[in-house]
């Protein structure tokens, strides 16, 4: 028979994901992207992506039951994203998990959506080590964090980013080197065709007497700006395929070497990127030549799995069930701005307090 089903819901940004999984085995998930329609403006609009959260729900759910050989009925928990994200996205999100939840009679899970990027690579890899440092990277969020267990203990936040995330940096320097939206892949193929010591992008942060585990992306996003502008006013064109290789190789270096100082300090063995920007082909690369070096483990989730889908937010629901966390109340609410400081609204109490 197997353990609980637990279906997750993510609707936090232009995905609207639905996944289920049992027990750590990830039965079904489908992803409908809006990402095309946001595409001609250069960027997600809240207000497209909310409606088309509406229109894609249904038929993703559906879809994943489908997959999973499942009937409604067959679910025994909903996991839902509750924040971090656009409030219009994650509403849509919210209130189908808690219609599908009342229907089947089920608990209802909140979950953080970083949390659920963390939990993804337990689909591929199994149960994270304790500890273990998860470099996040996305296009909203870059943090470095220490983590034993994910749904029982306060995650550490050991740095975050200071302005622009790794990539909203590849987004702003994408447009500006006329490379379509989103500016991840765009920059990621463009680079396959450059040189990445063509031009020395700076480093952010990596100076001694900067902040170790923070990050800061902005600068990098200037610099790459003010290189492209040189060659515009002196009417040369630019070489784009250089610019993005350059570019992309200072994003790999930062990340790379933040994280496994990090790893080093801490006496922490395993290192596990997760996010969007997991699925760049140099961050990965580089990332694993340097933990070969250091003889750090590399866990990295499959690229389906690093963007945002409803396959993460099931693994942390499953995470909660059997740790017996307890279910948020149906009339919980999103947290647009939500810190990452447990994976779930309902944290568990303390040993103590479950002891006695």
């Amino acid at each position: 028979m197997g353990g609980p089903v637990v279906l997750g819901i993510e609707s936090s940004c232009d995905e609207t994901g639905a996944g289920i999984v049992r027990d750590g085995e990830l039965l079904a998930h489908v992803v409908a992207s809006s990402m095309d329609e946001h595409a001609r403006f250069g960027g997600v609009v809240p207000e497209i992506a909310a409606r088309a959260h509406l229109q894609s729900f249904n038929p993703v759910v559906r879809e994943a039951l489908g997959r999973a050989g499942l009937r409604p009925g067959r679910i025994d928990a909903v996991a839902v994203t509750t924040g971090p994200g656009l409030s219009g996205a994650l509403q849509v999100g919210l209130a189908g998990a808690k219609s599908l939840a009342y229907a089947a009679g089920v608990p209802l899970y909140g979950v953080h959506h970083l949390a659920g990027h963390v939990a993804a690579d337990t689909l591929e890899h199994g149960p994270l080590p304790s500890p273990c440092v998860v470099l996040i990277v996305s296009g909203g969020h870059t943090s470095l964090l220490l983590v034993r267990d994910l749904v029982r203990e306060p995650i550490l936040h050991l740095g975050d980013t200071l302005d622009d995330a790794a990539g909203e940096c590849f987004d702003k320097v994408a447009r500006i080197l006329g490379l379509p939206y989103p500016g991840g892949p765009a920059i990621d193929r463009a680079a396959r065709d450059g040189d990445p010591r063509a031009v020395d992008f700076p480093r952010p942060l990596t100076r001694g007497g900067d902040a170790p585990y923070a990050f800061s992306f902005s600068g990098l996003k200037t610099a790459a700006a003010r290189w492209v502008e040189k060659h515009r006013l002196r009417g040369v064109e630019v070489p784009v395929a250089d610019g993005a290789a350059a570019l992309q190789e200072a994003v790999a270096d930062v990340l790379s070497r933040k994280a496994l100082a990090a790893c080093e300090a801490y006496g922490v063995r395993t290192l596990v990127v997760v996010g969007g920007v997991a699925a760049n082909s140099r961050v990965r690369a580089l990332t694993e030549q340097r933990c070969a070096a250091a003889g750090v483990g590399l866990r990295v989730p499959p690229t389906t799995l690093c963007t945002d889908n409803g396959a993460m937010i099931a693994a942390v629901g499953d995470l909660l069930v059997r740790s017996g966390a307890e279910p948020a109340p149906l009339d919980v609410s999103i947290d647009p701005s939500a810190p990452l400081e447990y994976a779930s609204l309902n944290p568990l109490p303390a040993p103590a307090a479950r002891a006695a």
